[in-house]
């Protein structure tokens, strides 16, 4: 433990706690009897939906720092000026920056931690093996030297910064969960000839929605797709519905805040992730599978990146990018109301063992505790 102290200080800073739902979390580790938490974060952060607000969802138990972000919306560049101020009030014993190792907001962190005598640790979702060109590289670096602890979302992720040779100790876990109370399974399936599918998040080609399009269009009986968010996508997305003689069947709706969207599954029968791997992308966890596994929602998602290792076997996997094979998924669930409701129950099941909220919050603690041992 630190000295001269009953409390680890932490001081989090994650614009990604913008997102109300995401902040149980916080509540969950500064429930902790150790842990004294501070959450930094911007007033809003931008990305291909648009501007993303701060909602004040679950802020007991800690305190919520707003700081201005500079170059906000830019994913390498951003970072807090007030940071230095923050850590001087706070005096945390450890710093714990939720965001990449190679941008410019971690490298700006870990140096005023560092000054500060407070101990890093970094999270990562990169999946991926990329070099990336100065100053970046340097940056990146300098953040896998300095850290003291690294956590990674996925094993995939875990793998790629141990061959970009970070050395340190690192764990293994989701960024967030789910709050399995507000993400509660449907009491009884819902009753109607429509089967409603349905995905939420950034309307983007690397997320396969034109791939679901075009399967759910040679889905028999009814069927209606509802694709809730924000990008660059949409208009080609309703074009594409039109073209197949879908579009009353396809829906486009509005991003729909983090606490609502228990409603927005409550409404479907399927929720579908096809996600495609590009060059420089592949899915990093997909999060909708998990709030919609913990709602009882049958789950089908493409084989890229970590989709399999979130789903396990309590969904369906598909060959990314294969038309057939996603709509003789979506077929075999609108045809076996047995199979949705298997499925329902084992994705339950799933997050109900490895991805809620506290889970992951518990496991978060442990890595603090084991940080301020050493």
């Amino acid at each position: 433990m630190p000295e001269n102290s009953a409390r680890i200080r932490v001081l989090m800073l994650s614009k990604a706690l913008v997102v109300g739902s995401y902040q149980r979390k916080a509540e969950l580790i500064a429930a902790t009897p150790e842990v004294e938490l501070t959450v930094v974060v911007p007033p809003m952060w931008k990305d291909t939906r648009g501007e993303l607000a701060l909602e004040c969802a679950h802020t007991d138990g800690y305190q919520l720092a707003i700081e201005p972000m500079r170059f906000n919306g830019n994913f390498h560049l951003h970072y807090y000026p007030g940071l230095a101020r923050c850590i001087a009030e706070v005096r945390p014993d450890i710093v714990h920056i939720d965001e990449e190792p190679y941008n410019y907001a971690s490298y700006h962190a870990m140096r005023i931690a560092k000054r500060a005598g407070a101990k890093t640790l970094f999270f990562s979702w990169q999946n991926i093996y990329r070099k990336y060109p100065t100053p970046f590289s340097w940056m990146e670096r300098a953040v896998l030297k300095s850290s003291d602890y690294a956590i990674a979302g996925t094993q995939e992720a875990a793998e790629v910064w141990r061959r970009k040779g970070y050395a340190g100790p690192m764990a293994v876990i989701p960024q967030f969960g789910v709050d399995p109370e507000l993400f509660a399974a449907v009491v009884s399936p819902r009753q109607s000839e429509i089967f409603n599918i349905g995905y939420a998040g950034r309307l983007v080609e690397e997320k396969g929605l034109d791939i679901l399009i075009r399967a759910m269009a040679r889905v028999p009986g009814q069927t209606h797709l509802m694709l809730a968010g924000d990008g660059p996508q949409r208009g080609e997305l309703q074009r594409l519905a039109g073209l197949h003689n879908i579009g009353g069947s396809v829906e486009v709706l509005s991003s729909i805040p983090s606490t609502e969207m228990p409603n927005f599954y409550h409404k479907l029968d399927a929720v579908i992730l096809p996600s495609l791997t590009q060059p420089n992308w592949k899915e990093q966890f997909g999060r909708l599978l998990i709030e919609a596994m913990a709602c009882g929602i049958p789950v089908i998602g493409s084989n890229s990146g970590a989709i399999p290792e979130v789903i396990g076997d309590a969904g369906i996997i598909v060959q990314e990018g294969d038309i057939d094979a996603l709509r003789a998924a979506l077929t075999s669930l609108v045809e076996h109301p047995r199979l949705r409701q298997q499925l329902a129950e084992a994705g339950r099941k799933r997050v109900l063992e490895h991805f809620t909220q506290a889970q992951i919050a518990a496991q978060t603690v442990d890595v603090y505790r084991k940080m301020a041992m050493t």
